[in-house]
């Protein structure tokens, strides 16, 4: 397998696993780690991907976890996370919108959703929320948090793959 460098570029999995490493370790305090652009658009753009070939009507079997009105709480979904057990590992979960606005933590919360979703997309399913809309978020704190963190075009890739969220 070649060695990778810089230049080569990253799959969806690869990014969704790098920020897993990030984000998704449970057993550690969250000290405010970032995931660098590159990564983050590779991930938004897998889960897109995945977005479009969804249907809107998603039928869900039982057992499965609802999670609803994260709201940026970082610290709220590793908790759920821990104590229903992550996809990949037994935990299926149906997130009911929501993820973004308020909580200080709105990116590492939906980078972390969207990973699992890419990963395990039979696991993981994400509804679109009221927040998950430019005119609200753009007021409550998801642009001024994608603004401070990266740049005006990271709150827009955000807004355009929440469009495609069913």
């Amino acid at each position: 397998m070649p060695r990778r460098t810089r230049y080569m570029p990253m799959d969806g999995c690869e990014a969704a696993r790098r920020v897993i490493s990030i984000f998704g370790r449970l057993d550690t305090k969250y000290e405010g780690e970032t995931v660098d652009e590159s990564t983050l658009r590779t991930l938004l753009s897998s889960a897109c991907d995945i977005f479009k070939n969804e249907q809107s009507y998603l039928a869900v079997e039982a057992p499965v976890t609802l999670v609803g009105d994260i709201h940026g709480q970082f610290h709220d979904l590793r908790q759920i996370l821990r104590s229903a057990g992550v996809p990949g590992e037994g935990g299926r979960y149906l997130f009911l919108g929501d993820y973004v606005d308020r909580g200080r933590h709105s990116i590492p919360t939906m980078s972390l959703i969207l990973a699992y979703k890419v990963l395990y997309p039979n696991d993981v399913f994400v509804l679109r929320g009221n927040h998950e809309c430019a005119s609200i978020n753009r007021i409550y704190g998801f642009y001024d948090e994608c603004k401070r963190s990266y740049d005006l075009r990271m709150w827009k890739t955000f807004n355009d793959l929440f469009n495609l969220m069913p």
